[in-house]
């Protein structure tokens, strides 16, 4: 089926790579979102573009304190160069503003805080028009280390937390999608961030977004080699990779809300201010461990084959890509012609 067929998912690029791992000392400068946006509207291929984009609530982007008039000018920024708002980043760190969700309650308070900040963000973009759909992200704002000195205690506060945020996300007729990746505390492997999600217990406002570059690492045991799935003797094996997938999707595919397509070479990274995870690598990149066309559909489809059509659009996520290689056309063109074949092989006419 070609991608002419298939209209669904949309395909949309993230901004925050513009900012992610950028702009703190010693790291690159940070890419402002016009030449984010004019790089993936400009991207190409047989006629096919980007749909829109995912975005950060995070200057110097979008301000989280935006008023309404700020909006309605990034409403028609995004929209002139014919693009949709999907999913929104909210800055729930304690250095944006936020604060640990395994905090005490002044931290918590915080982290809630923000989060209502970025669903009142998202409210009014679906109001607007601009924003047809998506969830509001978030992760718990704390790292490993701090929450292995009290898993128990630790999961219970996030816990906690997360069900504060999911009530604020429901009052705004939003969705949270925890982010499954191995440097948040309590989400660093499949089994604890499934141990979150359970806890929540609220699918309706809170899920899981999952990344192939991060959720990889899932079946390694990077950061949780006690949650491993694959054998300490894996080669990359297809009938090994092949069993371990599914068993990570089938536990966390039905709490999945919200979904990266990425390339992932089994290697962390960390940039500027950013700790060390699943590293992003070019859709092209001969190391990449993934099958991105293939592998997406572990995601995409259900235990029996099927397609879902739970994401109305999915998005790349290239974190920390060098500014040199993000401000090369043919970066995006390449993305974009990997998207279309995941949306060839998994997605829907209408």
């Amino acid at each position: 089926m070609s991608a002419k067929q298939n209209q669904f998912p949309k395909l949309h690029n993230a901004m925050w790579p513009g900012l992610v791992g950028k702009g703190s000392p010693g790291a690159e400068p940070c890419i402002d979102l016009d030449t984010m946006l004019d790089l993936t509207a400009k991207a190409e291929v047989n006629g096919t573009r980007f749909d829109g984009v995912d975005i950060f609530l995070f200057d110097p982007h979008v301000n989280i304190d935006s008023s309404d008039d700020d909006l309605k000018r990034l409403a028609d920024k995004i929209a002139s160069r014919n693009l949709v708002v999907g999913s929104v980043v909210a800055p729930i760190w304690p250095p944006t503003g936020g604060g640990s969700a395994m905090g005490g309650a002044d931290e918590q308070a915080k982290f809630v805080g923000q989060v209502k900040k970025g669903c009142r963000i998202a409210a009014k973009l679906r109001e607007l028009g601009i924003r047809p759909h998506g969830v509001v992200r978030i992760d718990s704002a704390a790292s490993v280390t701090d929450w292995d000195k009290d898993p128990k205690g630790s999961t219970k506060a996030i816990v906690k937390t997360f069900k504060e945020a999911a009530k604020v996300a429901k009052g705004h007729g939003e969705r949270l999608a925890a982010e499954g990746e191995i440097c948040w505390g309590g989400m660093h492997s499949w089994k604890y961030m499934l141990q979150l999600l359970e806890g929540v217990g609220q699918p309706k406002y809170l899920g899981f977004q999952a990344d192939m570059a991060h959720t990889l690492l899932y079946v390694l045991g990077a950061n949780a080699p006690e949650h491993r799935i694959v054998p300490k003797s894996f080669h990359w094996e297809p009938g090994e990779f092949h069993n371990a997938m599914k068993k990570l999707t089938k536990a966390l595919r039905p709490w999945t809300i919200d979904f990266h397509v990425a390339q992932n070479d089994a290697t962390v990274k960390g940039s500027g201010s950013h700790d060390q995870t699943g590293r992003h690598c070019l859709a092209t990149d001969p190391n990449g461990k993934l099958n991105i066309a293939r592998d997406a559909g572990y995601w995409m489809r259900d235990d029996a084959g099927k397609v879902t059509r739970k994401f109305k659009h999915i998005c790349w996520d290239g974190c920390m890509f060098p500014n040199d290689v993000m401000m090369n056309q043919q970066t995006w063109n390449d993305i974009l012609a990997a998207m279309i074949q995941v949306r060839e092989n998994h997605g829907w006419p209408a």
